[in-house]
């Protein structure tokens, strides 16, 4: 019989070339290895492998070629061999590709170009594609299934849950046929979407992230009831905690309410974070971090919301919204911040439906030739209308100041300024938004002057309000609900109320000792991601320096 078949598809020669010695080198002995310089060579060749009864073990397609993208390719690729695992190469972190790639033709892996060394970039992934292969033969491969309404707010909550948790999942509009006869297959009516099925065929009808992350396999009770460090936030500095905590030897915890990443997860493209000169996604930076925290033993908790914090004697214990607790000698909150509700009329109705605040990039594919607008001026906001601007006809970047200067990074203001889709309109607001099931167009003012433009897309980066409330009175925090340490609770010498201990405390330390603060969530905080990361390793230290003193 003869060897099964590694493909890789690159209309670069020269990475082709290299893909295929680096496969060789490795592989040669087991599997044969060819490649193909189009999706159209590729589709020919798989052809001729099928009439001659061979296999294909592993298929790597590039995702930028001209005239047949990856993706495209490879959804036609799956007609011919099913089973062949799948992998995406892309010049950068592209979420959108990869969102696409989970929905479409259920990617296993994404490749970062260059792969160099392979022996850590690109020997493990491979190794894993062929195990999968191995272990999964003529077997179909299992997948998630959801079924909603394109203009959902419900659906849309579960598509951004299971693909910020990068659980794989196939979407069916409820309008399809296909979505009707799985509906029907789970007895379940439209009045139950969104409903999702499982791989072992448990039904979800309107399911809460919960029981989501319950059915799909994510890890949501912990495995002891005392630890010694509990991190309350899985953004950059809750992830950066974790990793730090876990590998110098405490048992740590983190707990995150919907998925790891936090407002960064959501970003489509950080250019500025040390160590990535081509840029990173938000999603695949997390990912990473999530990987390195589970790695050195850390638990992670996903949709488990935090609604109390309690000093027993030595103990910080944390209370869950379902009665249960955790107690550990030492707590991180680093819960982040959420983006303000916009005022604006119409807006709070057509929220999910039109209207979403972040970047949404599971709704990039429905924004293809589309007037998108997008309300901000930091960050966050030029982020996003890079990334949209691959995708719509047209941007426009709404801001309420009169400049971006003054809230965003130069080197996004250059990129914007040289994206010809991209229009920046500052001194401007929304004041309502409109549609019936759906955003059908907003009114813009300007100065004096009002204008309603019709758009089905409206994504809203406005300012930050820190979840805190949760907190009550046990915490001191600023009159914006922001936590406050180390220095900012020292007033003319004097240590803030209920204080116990002879020394003021540390950096990042809040008015309750052992409970540390990293991140968005502190007061005068740098609202960046290096910053965050930084702060979580820092409070890892302080907690060393408390736990040294018990």
């Amino acid at each position: 019989m003869s060897q099964p078949i590694l493909m890789t598809v690159d209309d670069d020669p020269a990475v082709s070339r290299s893909v295929a010695r680096d496969l060789r080198r490795r592989y040669g002995k087991d599997y044969r290895v060819i490649r193909a310089d189009s999706g159209a060579d590729a589709l020919d060749a798989l052809r001729e492998i099928k009439l001659r009864g061979d296999a294909v073990a592993a298929i790597l397609a590039d995702y930028r070629m001209p005239h047949m993208d990856g993706i495209a390719f490879l959804e036609k690729a799956m007609d011919l061999f099913p089973n062949a695992r799948r992998a995406l190469l892309t010049a950068y972190a592209d979420t959108d590709a990869a969102i696409q790639a989970i929905n479409v033709v259920d990617v296993d892996h994404y490749l970062l170009k260059p792969w160099d060394p392979p022996e850590e970039k690109l020997y493990p992934v491979i190794d894993s594609l062929v195990e999968t292969w191995l272990a999964v033969g003529d077997k179909s491969v299992e997948e998630t299934k959801l079924v909603g309404h394109r203009y959902s707010a419900p659906s849309f909550k579960v598509r951004d849950f299971l693909a910020r948790n990068a659980v794989p999942y196939r979407w069916y509009s409820v309008d399809e046929d296909e979505g009707g006869r799985i509906l029907q297959a789970a007895g379940a009516a439209e009045t139950d979407i969104p409903v999702v099925v499982t791989p072992d065929g448990t039904v979800l009808k309107q399911p809460t992230g919960g029981e989501i992350a319950v059915a799909v396999g994510l890890s949501t009770r912990p495995a002891q009831e005392f630890y010694d460090l509990v991190v309350i936030g899985g953004g950059p500095a809750g992830l950066g905690a974790a990793v730090y905590g876990a590998s110098e030897g405490l048992r740590t915890v983190l707990v995150e309410r919907k998925a790891t990443g936090g407002q960064a997860g959501t970003s489509s493209r950080i250019e500025n974070y040390l160590g990535f000169p081509d840029g990173v996604s938000g999603a695949q930076l997390t990912d990473r971090a999530r990987r390195q925290a589970q790695k050195f033993g850390a638990e992670v908790l996903t949709a488990r919301d935090v609604v109390g914090l309690e000093v027993r004697g030595s103990s910080r214990v944390v209370t869950f919204g379902d009665g249960s607790e955790i107690a550990a000698h030492a707590v991180i909150l680093a819960s982040g911040v959420t983006y303000r509700a916009h005022e604006a009329d119409g807006i709070r109705k057509l929220t999910g439906s039109g209207v979403y605040y972040g970047s949404a990039a599971t709704e990039a594919p429905e924004c293809k030739g589309q007037h998108v607008y997008i309300v901000g001026g930091a960050n966050s906001a030029g982020q996003a209308a890079v990334f949209f601007a691959q995708h719509a006809s047209e941007v426009s970047l709404l801001v309420r100041g009169d400049s971006l200067e003054k809230s965003m990074s130069h080197y996004l203001i250059e990129q914007i300024a040289g994206i010809d889709n991209i229009t920046v309109r500052t001194g401007t607001t929304i004041v309502q938004a409109h549609g019936a099931d759906h955003l059908e167009a907003v009114t813009l003012c300007h100065g004096d002057t009002t204008e309603k433009v019709e758009t089905g897309h409206l994504f809203i980066f406005i300012g930050a309000a820190p979840r805190t409330d949760w907190l009550g009175e046990v915490i001191q925090r600023d009159h914006h609900g922001f936590v406050q340490t180390g220095p900012d609770l020292v007033a003319e010498g004097r240590k803030p109320a209920g204080w116990p201990l002879d020394r003021d405390p540390y950096h990042l330390e809040s008015s309750v000792p052992g409970v540390f603060v990293a991140g968005d969530v502190r007061a005068q905080s740098v609202k960046r991601v290096a910053s965050a990361v930084g702060e979580g390793a820092m409070a890892v230290t302080l907690v060393h320096r408390y736990l040294e003193e018990q």
